[in-house]
């Protein structure tokens, strides 16, 4: 059978005829320009005659084409050619380039040419047929489903970005076209829409943070106690996608004590959260040469007591790859430590660069995980990029995504299906081959704010901050009367901080049932008014005049964190179908009751609170931070009832004039996250 006979053959041989067509418009071109040259006569007007041949001869639809491509006069003038027939030299050597290569993948990959459905989203992206297109894409993750789609096309799935951006009409991704199809430069910018990586990736902000942390002991003994490749990657696997990173010492076989640094991939969650390793943080991490990842890590390592000079070996998986090849390349990081080796595993590494030329790069990826790619490159590329580095590409039968990118994946197949690269890799690592003598995890974090620590109480240790994964809050405002509230916030300052509308102060009733929260599951619920902040502080702020906690562990930290008066009792929040119910009470007495018909609201994210008070005597704030949805009510059909029990909220509430009034607004969040951390000094005019 000769190659005219198979499909893929016939790809090599179009892209090949192409190829050979525009190599005979340069010959003709040449030809034309050459002969306008040596025929040129003397004078203005042989001059113009011989500019004009020369334009001909590399503007016509035979000749070379215009070589205008890249920046704004680039596109403009691009796009001018395109609309009088012109077409693009550049353009056209470059997408024949990326045809061939999609040929030659298909060669190594006959399902690509076999698979009837690929074949139709190839051919359509090739002859620049976008509706047809993205009709061949969604008839493929119809019959296949999105995991089995992206599995289908991962071997040319950069071939197919940069053809695409390369023949649109779009020409903000003409850039990252050229970045993708040349591998010059990590991609700047989404191929589909042109739109900035590097502008989402900088979101990701934070100096960094890690807390020693213990593992769960079915963790504890699965975590190795001897240092090789595969004992660190089973490592990674107990860790897992949590958030965390683990540092060991091991004693290598001249006596020498050694360090490794293992770091899972993205943390499985929410896409923004406080850790750097969520979506957010594996973004950065691929994008920019610092991220919080890495500034974790060397947190963690500096926390471990590595000493200045010694010798480290970093293993990292996925976004945890990048990070760790983000400190390789970091001049301070290598100034202080010995980076010996980096490995990384199913990581989009391409673009980074270690600083010392004597730290020895491993790259390990499968050619059908995709996230390789995230950075323009993906595993299998034409281009070498790296000839010092080890870089093993590789494909296995069972190659479906997401599912060949998960460390468990990559272990098996380094343990069972790669033995070149598994004695190859354990032999470079020899040095860290020997017993664990001590081992460590941490927790990671973008900052300090959000990393854990535990303070002491009355009732025992509390961990810092406290956070809820499922809590039910509302807070309703309500006008209150001015007098009565400067009274109760007392102190000249406190009376002169309250804020007021119309003649009126403004009274918070805060409410909250917290479940699957660190402190344990416990309702709370505070009053407080309304007060501007000092200056080079929150503008608005409210000041807690009395807190009810419904466990004890809550209220101690309600008194002795921060510094709210607080009670024992109890507290039940209900509502659906635009109802709500509040009740909170004292044994068998009622403090009060807000109950009534809030209807359906306003959708809008939920809101933090700061909150002011004194601790020891001193002005301090914190902040209850919200995350998630919830509904605006303004005007509900609510009403506040005090209950008769002799209690402090109760007389407060009756001191303001509440007793039996109506919300301005209330705020409800039926399911939401929540974080408070310690309180801290308030800023204080200076005198």
């Amino acid at each position: 059978m000769t190659m005219d006979d198979t499909s893929d053959g016939r790809a090599l041989l179009a892209a090949a005829r192409e190829l050979a067509e525009i190599a005979e418009s340069v010959r003709t071109a040449s030809v034309h320009a050459t002969a306008a040259l040596g025929a040129r006569p003397a004078g203005p007007d042989g001059a113009l005659r011989a500019r004009r041949a020369l334009l001909h001869a590399v503007t016509s639809r035979k000749g070379l084409g215009h070589a205008l491509a890249g920046g704004r006069a680039g596109a403009v003038g691009a796009r001018i050619g395109g609309m009088v027939g012109a077409r693009s030299l550049a353009v056209a050597l470059m997408t024949t380039s990326l045809r061939l290569r999609i040929a030659a993948v298909t060669l190594r990959n006959p399902e690509l040419a076999q698979d009837p459905l690929l074949r139709r989203l190839n051919e359509a992206v090739a002859a620049d047929r976008e509706i047809e297109s993205a009709r061949a894409l969604y008839a493929l993750v119809r019959d296949r489903g999105a995991a089995r789609a992206l599995t289908a096309v991962a071997p040319i799935f950069g071939e197919i970005l940069a053809l695409r951006a390369l023949l649109d009409q779009n020409p903000l991704n003409d850039h990252t076209a050229w970045l993708i199809a040349s591998g010059s430069a990590a991609a700047t910018a989404d191929p589909v829409t042109g739109l900035s990586n590097r502008a989402v990736a900088v979101l990701d902000s934070g100096a960094g943070a890690a807390r020693r942390v213990h593992p769960e002991p079915a963790e504890a003994e699965r975590l190795r106690r001897t240092g090789s490749l595969l004992d660190f990657l089973a490592n990674i696997c107990v860790v897992g996608p949590t958030g965390r990173a683990l540092v060991q010492s091991v004693t290598g076989p001249d006596a020498t004590e050694r360090y490794v640094v293992q770091v899972p991939g993205m943390r499985i969650g929410v896409p923004d959260s406080d850790s750097p390793g969520d979506l957010l943080g594996a973004f950065s991490s691929t994008l920019l040469d610092s991220a919080p990842y890495s500034r974790a890590l060397a947190k963690a390592i500096d926390d471990f007591g590595v000493p200045a000079g010694a010798e480290l070996a970093l293993i990292g998986h996925s976004a945890g790859g990048a990070a760790i090849m983000s400190l390789a390349q970091d001049p301070g990081f290598c100034a202080r430590y010995t980076v010996t080796h980096a490995v990384a595993i199913g990581s989009p590494i391409d673009f980074k660069r270690p600083v010392s030329s004597r730290t020895r790069v491993t790259s390990i990826t499968n050619q059908h995980d995709l996230i390789p790619s995230l950075d323009g490159q993906g595993a299998g590329n034409c281009f070498d990029l790296h000839p010092d580095w080890y870089v093993a590409d590789y494909t296995d039968p069972a190659h479906e995504f997401p599912a060949c990118h998960s460390i468990e994946h990559y272990t098996a197949n380094i343990t069972h299906d790669l033995p070149e690269v598994r004695d190859h890799v354990e032999e470079d690592l020899r040095p860290y081959r020997g017993p664990v003598t001590r081992t460590q995890l941490y927790r990671l974090y973008d900052d300090e704010s959000g990393a854990r620590r535990t303070v002491a109480t009355t009732r025992g240790p509390v961990e810092l901050p406290v956070r809820c994964d499922d809590a039910h809050v509302v807070t309703a405002y309500f006008a209150a009367d001015a007098a009565a509230a400067a009274d109760l916030l007392g102190g000249p300052a406190a009376r002169r901080a309250a804020a007021r509308v119309g003649g009126r102060a403004i009274a918070v009733l805060y409410a909250a049932q917290n479940r699957r929260v660190t402190l344990g599951d416990h309702g709370e619920l505070a009053l407080g008014i309304v007060v501007a902040g000092p200056p080079r502080a929150s503008r608005l702020a409210v000041r807690f005049l009395g807190t009810l906690a419904t466990t004890e562990p809550a209220r101690a930290a309600a008194n002795e964190i921060w510094g709210h008066p607080a009670t024992l009792g109890a507290l039940r929040i209900e509502g659906g179908a635009g109802l709500l119910r509040v009740e909170a009470g004292i044994g068998d007495d009622t403090v009060l009751t807000l109950a009534g018909v809030v209807g359906r609201g306003v959708p809008v994210p939920a809101r933090d609170l700061v909150v002011h008070s004194d601790l020891g005597g001193a002005p301090v704030r914190s902040r209850i931070e919200l995350r998630g949805r919830g509904r605006a009510h303004p005007s509900p059909r609510v009403r506040l009832t005090v209950g008769p029990a002799d209690h402090p909220l109760a007389r407060q509430l009756r001191a303001l004039g509440l007793d039996g009034a109506r919300p301005l607004l209330c705020l409800r969040s039926p399911s939401c996250r929540s974080a408070r951390d310690a309180a801290v000094p308030m800023p204080q005019p200076l005198p």
